[in-house]
């Protein structure tokens, strides 16, 4: 389940908006140019499945959404846990990448869930809005808007990621400790798990 909460800048004692409900979530992203949509789930992919599988199998909404937002570059990113050796090593290495506020000035940032979960932090004027995602959604992040991403200690999603650039995700750091004031993944999750945060 979806999940967006929203704090002042300031620090996480005091919860501006928490909801659940996707047109809640829509309509208090809306405002600040974030598209949120939730597409059909695929029950029948399961988590491991490949690049080429996720594409085929979303190959209709990821069609419409190129075509109408002209993205010229679609691929998939995955970690979930595989039992080798360097897997937590590669865990750690992949969520530090972007846990650390960022922008990215040339394009958008897109992401659409299969599997697994992920938090966007949008640090926009004086909030900070978590946008807790899961299997279904589509969050897209608009250029220039100030952001981390948290995928948790024990990463475990696939996810599409849609570019207007071929050059990918390129990320300019803010320099901000910011991202380490509020709940992170884990804690969210937790809290989401209980009904509260």
């Amino acid at each position: 389940m979806t999940l967006l909460t929203t704090w002042p800048d300031s620090g996480p004692e005091t919860v501006l908006r928490r909801t659940s409900d996707p047109g809640e979530i829509e309509a208090a992203l809306a405002p600040l140019g974030v598209r949120y949509e939730q597409w059909p789930v695929r029950s029948d992919l399961p988590p491991e499945a490949g690049p080429q599988a996720v594409l085929a199998a979303c190959a209709d909404e990821v069609e419409s959404l190129c075509s109408q937002e002209k993205f010229r570059t679609v691929d998939v990113v995955s970690l979930h846990p595989d039992g080798s050796a360097d897997w937590a090593d590669r865990a750690r290495a992949a969520r530090e990448k972007f846990l650390a506020e960022h922008t990215h000035e040339d394009d958008d940032e897109v992401r659409f869930f299969v599997s697994g979960a992920g938090v966007f932090y949008l640090h926009v004027g004086d909030a900070v809005h978590a946008v807790y995602c899961e299997k279904g959604d589509l969050l897209g992040v608009p250029k220039g808007t100030a952001h981390w991403f948290d995928m948790g200690s024990r990463p475990s999603f696939t996810a599409i990621r849609f570019f207007h650039e071929e050059d990918g995700w390129i990320g300019s750091f803010t320099g901000s400790d910011i991202a380490l004031r509020f709940p992170d993944f884990d804690a969210l999750r937790a809290g989401h798990t209980r009904g509260g945060v």
